[in-house]
This record gives C-alpha cells, structure tokens and sequence, in this order.
C-alpha cells in the first residue's frame, strides 16, 4: 500500500493488521511510516519500504524490494497521492501531479503485476477521486497528445482531475488485460476525508479554522469511515464479479439527479472514464513514457 503513514491509508492498514494481514507500507516518508507502524496493534504485521513516486527509480527500487521479500501478494492498494499543487515537474520530467499520482503507480503495478497473480485471487484498488468528473464547472478530460500540459495554462485542480481520470481509466485496462488471471482491479472515489490533502488548495487558517469545525456539517468523512471503500474492494466476495468498476462512497456528481443509479459499485458519471479505447491509448501511452515499450 502506498501513502499508508496518514490520513485513510493508514487508518486502512491498521484495520488489515487488526485483521491479521502483513501489509509492506510504502512511503516517501520512511521516519513517519515506521512511527504509524509502532502504533498499530492486532495479530498483523507491517513493514516500511521507501518509494517516492515522483521518481521512477524509487519505484523501481520499491518494486525489486518486494519481490525480493515477497513470493506472492494478495493486494495493491495505489492510495498516496498530492493534490492542486503548483506548477511542478517530477525528477524525470512529468507534471508533478500526474507523475506522482499516475504514472509512479501505473509503473509500480506493472512491476508487481506476476506477484499478484501469484497470490490470486488478488485484488488491485486504484484510489481516484470525484474529481475525475471534471472541474471548475468543466468535464474530466485526458490530454493525450499533451499530459504534461504544456501547451495549455496550468490550473492545479484541472491537472488533479486528469490524474484522477487516468487511475479509474488504469482500473478500466487492468480489469481487461487480466481477465481469467484471478487479479481483480477496479478504482473507488473513498470521499471527502479531512485530511492534509487539500495543504496546497486553502491556508491552514481555513483548513483549521473553517474546514475542520464545520465538517460534519459538510458530508466530509473521519479517515476510517474514508478507508471503508478500500477495505470493502479488498475483502468483499462479490468483487470479481465488478471488475474494473468504479466504487464511490458519497459525493457522486451527477449532471442530472434522475441519472443517478443505485448500488454499488455505480457507473462514473463521466463517459471519458468508460471509454475502453481511451484506456488501452492511455496503457500504450504509459507503457513508453516509463520504459516498458
């Protein structure tokens, strides 16, 4: 699990440990990791690996360091990520939020894909986001001919959306590729969680002094009523049967209330998201951009 020292990922780790699980939790931060590991406790076990997913040498660096240690896996969870950040490039030169939210994953799974057929039946969960809908009133796209946005003015949150937009995209291929393998991938959108996610979209004083107060009042979620999407698509029977799905625990946006379905798992409301060709352009894309082919 990435991005497991905080927020919903660690309160979804130490429920696994709880549960008697060995989660490897892979961070930027090795310090903050191994302090949320020493405060987790239940019959499980936890260990911390450092990965920057902002380098595509970590990853690759993490990814041998597990299968090193591991002869099988029984899931992937792709939870770190940064949000609205200012203009930024990565150490190998992509736009920071899709880089480190996208394509350090894309790589990191690819890397670990034969592992978790071996652990199968495995489960692979992409955290996305409700921003993968589209924002600032505009629909969710994926520039493939410009991911790195140079050629148009960078916006923070339009640049989220897109990197949010390629993980449920991500899931969409995955669930293709690995059909009859045992390996169930599908994406979820776990909520609005008060979390330190939003550091680069509003001052602390609002965060801290607006943001928090008024929560419950906003539909925001504790971290571990967050972590429940991920923990439902890791352990839930039915799974196999919804791959590639989309999971969002609340907050769906949809253009037209009559056009929201019940249940769960549920459509994306943006028809990008379910566009198969668009994600086997994105994979093909991918796939060069980190030196697969």
């Amino acid at each position: 699990m990435t991005g497991a020292n905080s927020g919903s990922g660690l309160a979804t780790m130490a429920q696994l440990v709880r549960q008697g699980a060995h989660v490897v939790a892979a961070c930027r931060r090795v310090a903050a990791g191994e302090e949320a590991v020493r405060g987790l406790s239940g019959p499980g076990t936890a260990e911390v690996l450092a990965l920057d997913l902002g380098s595509l040498d970590s990853v690759r660096r993490c990814a041998q360091a597990v299968l090193a240690r591991h002869a099988r896996l029984d899931g992937l969870v792709n939870n770190a990520g940064v949000m609205n950040t200012p203009r930024g490039r990565t150490v190998d030169g992509f736009e920071t939020q899709f880089g480190t939210n996208y394509l350090g994953h894309f790589l990191l799974t690819e890397l670990l894909l034969e592992r978790l057929k071996a652990g199968a039946p495995s489960r692979i969960v992409c955290v996305s986001s409700v921003a993968h809908v589209g924002m600032r009133g505009r629909g969710g796209e994926l520039h493939l001919d410009d991911l790195n946005g140079d050629r148009r003015p960078y916006d923070g949150m339009e640049a989220y959306a897109q990197s949010k937009l390629a993980i449920v995209l991500q899931a969409v291929s995955l669930a293709r590729r690995l059909e009859g393998t045992g390996v169930t991938a599908v994406s979820v959108h776990p909520g609005w969680i008060r979390s330190n996610l939003v550091s680069h979209t509003m001052p602390a004083w609002v965060q801290n002094g607006l943001l928090r107060p008024l929560s419950p009042f906003l539909g925001m979620l504790s971290a571990e009523d967050g972590a429940q999407t991920t923990l439902h698509c890791l352990l839930a029977d039915d799974l196999p049967a919804h791959a590639g799905a989309y999971y969002s625990q609340n907050s769906i946006l949809y253009p037209d209330r009559r056009d929201r379905p019940g249940g769960w798992p549920m459509p994306s409301p943006n028809p990008r998201a379910r566009d198969g060709a668009l994600a086997e352009a994105l994979y093909q894309a991918s796939r060069r951009l980190v030196g697969l082919g």
